[in-house]
């Protein structure tokens, strides 16, 4: 799962609108990407918070130590990001939020069952990012150190992240939300690896079906 979020920075004057966000906060746009069992595995701190997050990954997986995406793989992403090869978005202009679906509205069509389960499975990254902001007071404050080393405690306090996850059994800070590592070694890659990301009809195409073939295996099992 990879998804982008914003933590306060202070910088100079001259930088605050290039750090300004939608909200009107200055901040750095953080892109983060987690395993499914809640570990981060990529973290890039330092794009102004007026950075598209599209952007942001495609400086991540350009690189020279970025984010691996090896072909055949895929990461669950938000609407922010173009769904392309190695990138897997919801549908647009559907419902997608999980409270959408808690006011007990019917599934009717396979985009709207794909955008449910794909939401389930991508609210993994948004609990990472809570945990993390509510463990670490210094993300949620605004900190008067030079951003380069904001951006260092970023990484530090998301390695921590992971120890404690790795040693703690029960994490209490877990519980009441509901190894950082950009791979970064002097080893070549193993594989072919996604370069770029782009739209395709093939994607696009690949999306379709496997939405349609989640619905239907979904509608068989209501049948049974």
């Amino acid at each position: 799962m990879a998804q982008g979020t914003y933590i306060r920075v202070h910088v100079d004057s001259v930088e605050k609108p290039r750090y300004r966000t939608r909200k009107n906060e200055i901040a750095t746009n953080v892109l983060g990407v987690c395993t499914p069992d809640m570990q981060f595995i990529y973290v890039l701190p330092g794009w102004e918070g007026s950075a598209a997050d599209g952007r942001v990954l495609r400086d991540a997986i350009n690189r020279r130590h970025g984010l691996k995406v090896p072909q055949e793989f895929y990461y669950l992403c938000d609407v922010g990001y173009t769904n392309g090869e190695g990138f897997l978005t919801p549908y647009r202009g559907q419902r997608y939020h999980l409270n959408e679906w808690r006011q007990g509205r019917q599934l009717a069509t396979p985009q709207e069952y794909f955008n449910m389960k794909h939401s389930q499975a991508r609210n993994l990254i948004k609990r990472c990012f809570g945990i993390l902001k509510k463990r670490w007071g210094i993300l949620r404050e605004t900190s008067f150190y030079l951003v380069r080393t904001q951006c260092r405690i970023i990484s530090a306090c998301c390695l921590l992240y992971n120890f404690i996850r790795n040693e703690l059994p029960t994490d209490p800070i877990k519980s009441g939300v509901g190894k950082v590592c950009s791979v970064e070694d002097d080893k070549e890659d193993s594989g072919e690896v996604i370069r770029h990301v782009d739209t395709s009809v093939t994607w696009t195409a690949w999306r379709d079906n496997l939405a349609q073939e989640i619905f239907k295996t979904w509608m068989s099992s209501r049948n049974m």
